[in-house]
């Protein structure tokens, strides 16, 4: 499947119903679209099954919940319209999008309780998120902006409105010929990267940043637990910018990311080393198993 998003053959599922990909459309006064009351997942299926497909189901809900909304389905009405999706195109391998938005209803200003929500569902065939970085390593920016405190924003939804500064950052990235960007946080602290959550590799030992400020992703959890199988140490901390210079490898995590090796980083350059590689590989083996 090529082209634009908006022009392709194709089915998606729209609020209980299979519609031509084309028509999958909603009104320009949907209010997601003016006040970003949406939230959504990314997964991945590999032989015709989505990893962890439940948990991003369940995480869904309680990201419209953070976001003072309900989902009108189930987790398993969820689980099922994804399936439905994946045997209606035809795909096996594929990338997953499920989105919950609040619609055009009643009210259209910041309120909007009185507004219906609807949940769509469609899947494609994605490759690489980041190329081929992901077997050379990527080449990461360091963003202007922070990820801000939890007491301004939902920090641990997966809430559409957390990406305004992403996209930003990945613009400014993609101009000078990187993959990504890193963010700091508000307290100055490395975070992660507009897409993915980050690794680093230093005396056979990782360290990661504690996700407490950005969302703990499910891949991320994954790694984690790998890593402690493998009897690696993980240590999830603080970890300040300055530190950056003293590791030896480092990767990104997420469900379109999967495990991607990191290159450089600013000025800063990292190896693909053995633990990178390994993890990249056991990874695979896992999400395919």
């Amino acid at each position: 499947m090529a082209g634009a998003y908006d022009d392709r053959d194709g089915q998606i599922w729209m609020d209980g119903q299979m519609v031509d990909w084309r028509a999958a459309n909603v009104h320009i006064l949907t209010h997601a679209m003016h006040y970003a009351s949406s939230v959504f997942e990314g997964e991945r299926a590999y032989n015709g099954k989505i990893f962890l497909s439940r948990k991003h189901s369940e995480r869904l809900h309680f990201s419209a919940g953070e976001l003072d909304f309900q989902i009108p389905y189930t987790v398993d009405e969820i689980e099922a319209a994804k399936q439905q999706v994946l045997t209606a195109n035809g795909l096996t391998d594929a990338y997953v999008r499920a989105v919950a938005w609040r619609g055009a209803g009643e009210d259209m200003g910041v309120a909007s309780s009185r507004n219906p929500v609807h949940l769509a569902i469609a899947a494609w065939e994605w490759g690489n998120y980041y190329g081929d970085a992901k077997f050379k390593g990527a080449k990461i920016d360091i963003a202007k902006w922070k990820r801000p405190s939890p007491e301004t924003i939902p920090v641990h939804a997966k809430a559409a409105g957390l990406y305004m500064i992403c996209t930003t950052s990945k613009h400014a990235a993609e101009a000078k010929g990187c993959s990504d960007a890193l963010f700091m946080d508000y307290r100055g602290y490395v975070a992660e990267c507009t897409g993915a959550n980050i690794f680093f590799v230093k005396d056979g030992e990782v360290h990661t940043p504690k996700a407490d400020v950005f969302l703990n992703g499910l891949t991320r959890q994954t790694v984690v637990g790998m890593l402690e199988d493998r009897q690696i140490k993980v240590h999830e901390r603080v970890i300040m910018p300055e530190e950056l210079e003293s590791f030896e490898q480092c990767w990104l995590t997420g469900t379109a990311a999967e495990v991607t090796p990191v290159g450089q980083i600013g000025d800063y350059n990292f190896e693909v080393g053995a633990i990178t590689r390994g993890i990249a590989e056991d990874y695979e083996k896992l999400v395919r198993s």
